[in-house]
């Protein structure tokens, strides 16, 4: 049986478990020459944070420990991170 709990924690669940796989498959394919001239972490670095944050998120589920920190790390590759290796990409132009 449905419960409201269960349905909320199903959507907190599977959307957080979705930005963190969209954070790691993004910092996979972005060129690692990209991090280094934003100034940001390594590729691999990234790849790795990432990558156990989406692993953490699985097993764990966010409203755990470590599901809190590993939403953050997934939130700060996609708000900080991202935009600055992607902008470096395309030149920064602004057409």
């Amino acid at each position: 049986m449905l419960t409201f709990d269960g349905i909320v924690f199903g959507i907190v669940y599977y959307g957080v478990l979705a930005l963190a796989i969209w954070a790691f498959v993004d910092a996979l394919v972005r060129p690692a020459a990209s991090y280094v001239a934003a100034g940001k972490l390594t590729k691999p670095g990234w790849m790795a944070i990432t990558g156990i944050a989406a692993l953490v998120l699985l097993w764990r589920g966010p409203m755990d420990f470590f599901g809190l920190p590993a939403v953050i790390a997934a939130v700060v590759y996609l708000v900080d991170v991202r935009p600055a290796v992607r902008g470096l990409q395309r030149g920064n132009n602004s057409w």
